[in-house]
């Protein structure tokens, strides 16, 4: 059985103890926003919404959808989800509760796919953790640019997300790791 804490998973511990995956997601993943916010004016608002409540709410909702259809049923929904939101002038409530999800749903996903051997991942048709690293990013750097976001706001995105969601999410998916006691038995 895969086991990792709450706390690896949000330091990367996890992620660096797994051979494929190394630091690659959050360097990966940085790297792209960086260079995406470079020609982005910083000049976006703040939200008239509590961040780090919805992106709470969007953790509970994420834990719910995995638990009754899986990681596919969770791409579906973010699939309809971005499909919904990114059709608003401006950035909202809702988008930002899909990217919460995405990332979360994202980074739990590459490190236990970077944990199984590559022979088995290709035989069984599963996305490298690099490649859900750069998929992720495609879709982040697109909203990024679309709604104008300056570094320091997607920093404080990726931090509340880190700080408010991961948590919650973890506890809900992996209660006997909620502790956070890793590989210990």
């Amino acid at each position: 059985m895969i086991s990792f804490s709450s706390d690896d998973i949000i330091s990367g511990r996890a992620a660096q103890r797994s051979e494929d995956f190394g630091i690659l997601f959050r360097k990966t993943f940085w790297a792209v926003m960086v260079s995406a916010l470079l020609v982005v004016p910083a000049h976006a608002a703040k939200p008239d919404w509590d961040m780090a409540a919805n992106i709470k709410e969007a953790a509970k909702h994420l834990a719910k959808l995995h638990r009754s259809q899986g990681s596919q049923g969770v791409l579906k929904f973010l699939d309809a989800c971005y499909r919904t939101h990114t059709l608003a002038s401006e950035f909202n409530r809702g988008l930002e509760a899909c990217m919460a999800q995405d990332y979360m749903h994202s980074q739990v996903l590459a490190v236990i796919y970077a944990r199984l051997p590559e022979e088995a991942r290709t035989k069984s048709k599963m996305p490298s953790p690099d490649f859900i690293a750069k998929s992720m990013g495609a879709r982040f750097s697109s909203i990024f640019s679309q709604y104008s976001f300056s570094t320091a706001k997607a920093d404080d995105f990726k931090k509340s997300v880190d700080k408010h969601g991961f948590p919650i999410f973890l506890k809900a998916v992996f209660p006997k790791d909620a502790a956070g006691t890793g590989d210990k038995k």
